[in-house]
């Protein structure tokens, strides 16, 4: 019965040590000495959160007394908050001489800054600076990228600090200062100034390179590439700070590291869906990519109109989506695109990096330099890598180009007569396909006789021929009667057989040497090398052969005739005026009656076409 009483009365107790022991871990001052590198950081035991942003000294001193400061709920970062963040620490001199220190905000997303300090217990606190980022960089105490405030302590002394984290709006705060001498926090800008300058060397060499290889390939791959590359110079230079110090040293504002992270984005996200040519072969993903971008433009838009909120919202889930990409390489690399396994690798990296700052914003991990420079060195990796796979696949080809080579040299030296073979069988075949294709194109499709341009040339030649002969040549212009009608009511099918059968009739009453051609439809032409009685009987013999033909269509046969025009030449007519005449001839034949022959009366020379 009396067990339970004590079990209550320790655990009271335990309590009570465990605060007691915090309370007195919160007001330990930090000691402190002259040749501080930064390892040791004011903590995060004593925290107010300044919901409103509107506290002033005295009530954020009444806050303090009361007890109202606490450890800090997180690895140290406030988280998304809105308002600004108090804190309160004692640094301690123990050296018999005056100490000056430089106490450095830990992070770049800060917008105001306010520290005040004074002797331990003793006297007011008054103010030791006020840093923002939107006013000229010349106001800072110390000339440095991120915040410094300088602190001198006298000997043996120990003094309160306090210090005003604000954000305007919402923001993220790591309410913590690193504490240096003068003279490292000097060195570390060196070292920290040095591996910037490397970042941003090697982002505009790649930027250079891949502008060279634009201008000679003139794929426009490389131009995005490249403004890529420096828009990553331009964004890390605006969020590291250094924009602030070394360009815009008197017009600076917080906007201008959100647009220069969209514009980043922006060029990325095209940039992906060029390289992984994601609209042509992963049409979803793509639509993914292309709600990105959209969310980068409005980004964008809410750091030009200075929506804080807004932008930080966007950015968010920017980060958040940017692991779609590394899929669509994936999905890319499957489907047989090998560059794309290390454009994957690369946007890993920078997904890695950036989730890493994320994490860090977040207060889920500690806010070391170590992951404060993690995302610039992961998107540097990034590029690199991608480069690599550029270098990789200009160096594959080339390999596949020299194995090939070298296989065909050595296939060249076992098989050459085999190949020698082949190159007369596939010459022989080249040759035939030549003549068929010069057949094709000199011979009606239908009928296999020559089509209208080939008659034209055949017959112009043929005619020269007869003329320097001084022969009688003749040229026919047949016209099948009534053809349409024959089309129209039993079908082009019929049609068809009707020009087959028709052409064979003609090609086996006429000589070799004759020239004989389809000038389209039901038209032909045919030219003979003949007198004009010779030619008027061969004219009607070709008449009554063709009004012999019988062509099969159901119940009774059809039966075909043809109006025929004939134009004679003895002297240097052209063949384009023996087809005038020959054809008003053919349109008399017709007007006569049709299935029947007209000819021109005597003989045309060249004298009477000019006429």
């Amino acid at each position: 019965m009396t067990s339970q009483p004590s079990f209550t009365l320790r655990a009271i107790l335990l309590l009570l040590l465990f605060w007691l022991s915090a309370t007195v871990f919160a007001n330990t001052p930090i000691t402190v000495g002259e040749n501080e590198r930064g390892d040791q950081k004011t903590g995060h035991a004593r925290v107010l959160h300044d919901s409103r942003g509107d506290l002033d000294l005295e009530q954020v001193l009444l806050a303090l007394e009361a007890g109202e400061f606490g450890p800090l709920a997180s690895a140290g970062s406030t988280g998304l908050k809105t308002g600004a963040y108090w804190s309160h620490f004692q640094l301690r001199n123990p050296l018999p001489r005056a100490l000056t220190l430089h106490l450095e905000y830990v992070d770049h997303q800060l917008i105001q800054l306010d520290a005040f300090s004074r002797p331990l217990g003793d006297g007011d606190f008054t103010g030791v600076a006020s840093l923002s980022m939107e006013r000229p960089f010349s106001h800072r105490l110390v000339e440095h990228n991120r915040f410094v405030v300088p602190v001198t302590l006298a000997g043996n002394e120990t003094r309160e600090v306090l210090i005003r984290f604000g954000s305007r709006e919402s923001g993220y705060a790591f309410p913590s200062m690193r504490i240096w001498s003068p003279e490292q926090l000097e060195a570390q800008q060196l070292r920290e100034t040095t591996l910037v300058g490397f970042l941003f060397g090697g982002f505009f060499l790649m930027a250079i390179f891949a502008l060279i290889a634009g201008v000679v390939s003139g794929k426009v791959l490389f131009f995005v590439y490249s403004l890529y590359a420096l828009s990553k110079i331009s964004c890390w230079a605006t969020i590291l700070g250094y924009t602030h110090q070394f360009f815009l040293r008197d017009q600076f504002h917080w906007s201008l590291m959100s647009s220069s992270g969209a514009l980043t984005i922006l060029l990325g996200l095209t940039f992906a869906r060029m390289f992984l040519q994601t609209r042509q072969y992963t049409r979803r993903l793509d639509y993914v990519i292309l709600f990105m971008t959209a969310n980068a433009g409005l980004l964008l838009v809410a750091a030009v109109f200075q929506i804080k909120i807004l932008a930080l919202v966007t950015i968010t889930l920017a980060l958040l989506l940017y692991p779609v990409v590394i899929v669509a390489g994936l999905v890319r690399w499957r489907q047989g695109q090998t560059e794309a396994a290390f454009f994957s690798l690369a946007w890993s990296f920078l997904v890695m990096g950036l989730f890493m700052q994320a994490f860090r914003d977040l207060g889920l991990v500690e806010h070391t330099l170590f992951n404060y420079y993690w995302p610039p060195v992961a998107s540097f990796s990034e590029m690199l890598t991608i480069m690599f796979a550029m270098g990789f696949q200009m160096r594959r080809v080339y390999q596949d180009k020299k194995s090939t080579e070298r296989q065909y040299r050595e296939h060249l030296e076992l098989s050459k007569s085999r190949l020698e073979a082949e190159v007369r069988v596939r010459t022989r075949e080249l040759e035939q396909a030549k003549r068929a294709a010069e057949l094709e194109a000199r011979t009606d499709p239908l009928t296999g006789i020559l089509n209208r341009r080939s008659f034209l040339h055949d017959a112009s030649l043929r005619l020269k021929l007869a003329q320097r002969k001084q022969k009688a040549s003749c040229l026919f212009m047949i016209d099948l009667d009534h053809f349409k009608r024959i089309n129209d009511t039993c079908g082009h099918s019929t049609g068809d057989a009707v020009l087959c059968q028709f052409t064979d009739t003609i090609r086996q009453s006429i000589r070799a040497t004759d020239v004989f051609g389809r000038l389209g439809g039901e038209e032909f032409a045919l030219l003979v090398e003949e007198p004009r009685d010779s030619a008027h009987a061969l004219a009607e013999r070709l008449r009554n052969d063709i009004a012999g033909i019988e062509i099969l269509t159901g119940d009774k046969p059809l039966m075909l005739t043809a109006s025929i025009g004939l134009a004679f030449t003895e002297g240097e007519a052209t063949i384009e005026d023996l087809l005038m005449l020959a054809d008003g001839a053919m349109y008399q034949a017709k007007m006569d009656g049709r299935n029947r022959v007209v000819g021109t009366q005597g003989y045309i020379r060249i004298d009477d076409c000019l006429r």
